[in-house]
């Protein structure tokens, strides 16, 4: 039996070293990934609730949204438009988020071909191949999420739609302002469906970043969840939302306490009085 030099020893145990090392920092980047994407949604609630928050203050202008919808049945039209519009992108979205599913699912299995070549880019971290797959595993997944979420959003933009159609021209105050709440309470969480369908592409891309090395996986992920939450709350448009959304509460509050307007329905012509002569 020929001796094991020291050399290859210190070697073998460096080697050793070097993987668990690399075990470590994988795993800590995931769990930060994990900690981030599921507590993303939830630390942006409690912060909006403070200082205001784009989805908070789009809460209360879709709620005056289907308000005005009951409201003003001239104006249907314009609001079925603007839901059909609004299905098409969710529907572009889905489709792409599709795509990107695919592509994906076939670098998982495209076997020993794909690893080896992603084994050939100097830029990508090289580990087993097991590892390389659980990180296309882990984009993978983040991708059917978002897909799911869009699904529901276009499933529950076409009950939005039926409402909007069903909605009655008049009626008692207290059951039209309730149908118009139940109206609001589905298109806010269709919406909200269809941004967290959105929200999955930053944090896809963020787990992408987990080829590369563990730092730039957990860079990625709190660069991504920083700029969603920037633009969440301290964005232009952010501002610009919760101006708008105050105004809308001004309105509403003015108009409570003005005398109630009997809704004009479709088809008939608001009588003019005569001119005096």
């Amino acid at each position: 039996m020929n001796p094991v030099s020291p050399t290859t020893l210190s070697h073998a145990a460096l080697t050793q070293v070097a993987a668990t090392r690399a075990d470590w920092t994988d795993g800590a980047a995931l769990a930060v990934f994990l900690v981030v994407w599921i507590g993303y949604p939830w630390v942006v609630h409690r912060l909006g609730l403070r200082r205001g928050a784009v989805n908070l203050d789009m809460t209360v202008i879709r709620t005056f949204w289907m308000r005005e919808m009951v409201r003003r049945p001239d104006r249907r039209l314009l609001d079925g438009q603007l839901l059909g519009h609004t299905l098409n992108t969710a529907t572009f979205f889905s489709s792409t988020n599709l795509i990107l599913i695919a592509a994906v699912a076939g670098a998982l299995f495209g076997g020993e071909r794909i690893y080896r070549a992603v084994l050939d880019v100097p830029l990508l971290s090289h580990g087993p191949r097991i590892l390389f797959e659980f990180k296309m595993i882990l984009v993978l997944a983040t991708l059917a999420g978002g897909l799911l979420d869009f699904v529901w959003a276009i499933r529950q933009l076409g009950y939005c739609l039926a409402l909007t159609g069903a909605a009655p021209t008049s009626g008692p105050a207290q059951a039209m302002a309730a149908y118009a709440d139940a109206a609001s309470r589905i298109f806010d969480r269709t919406l909200r469906a269809y941004n967290s369908g959105v929200r999955a592409y930053y944090f896809a891309l963020a787990a992408s970043a987990w080829l590369v090395s563990p730092l730039a996986f957990v860079a990625g992920t709190l660069g991504a969840a920083g700029l969603l939450m920037a633009r969440q709350l301290a964005s232009p448009t952010a501002r610009a939302i919760q101006t708008a959304r105050l105004a809308i509460e001004q309105v509403e509050a003015a108009a409570d306490q003005a005398p109630a307007e009997t809704p004009t329905p479709i088809g008939q012509v608001t009588p003019v009085p005569p001119i005096p002569q």
